[in-house]
C-alpha cells in the first residue's frame, strides 16, 4: 500500500503570503512616514520665503 508524501506546499504558502503581507505593510508605512517628513520640511520653507 502506497502511503502520500506529505508536502509542505501549505505552510510555504502561508509563508510566502504572510511574508509578502509584511513586506507590503513595512514598505506603505515607511512611504508614509516619508511623505510626512518631507510634508512638514515643505511647510517650514514655504514659510520663510
Amino acid at each position: 500500500m502506497a502511503t502520500k508524501k506529505k508536502t509542505d506546499l501549505s505552510a510555504a504558502l502561508t509563508g510566502l503570503i504572510l511574508g509578502s503581507v509584511t513586506l507590503f505593510l513595512l514598505l506603505t508605512s515607511i512611504v508614509l512616514l516619508t511623505n510626512a517628513h518631507f510634508r512638514g520640511k515643505e511647510a517650514v520653507e514655504a514659510t520663510h520665503q
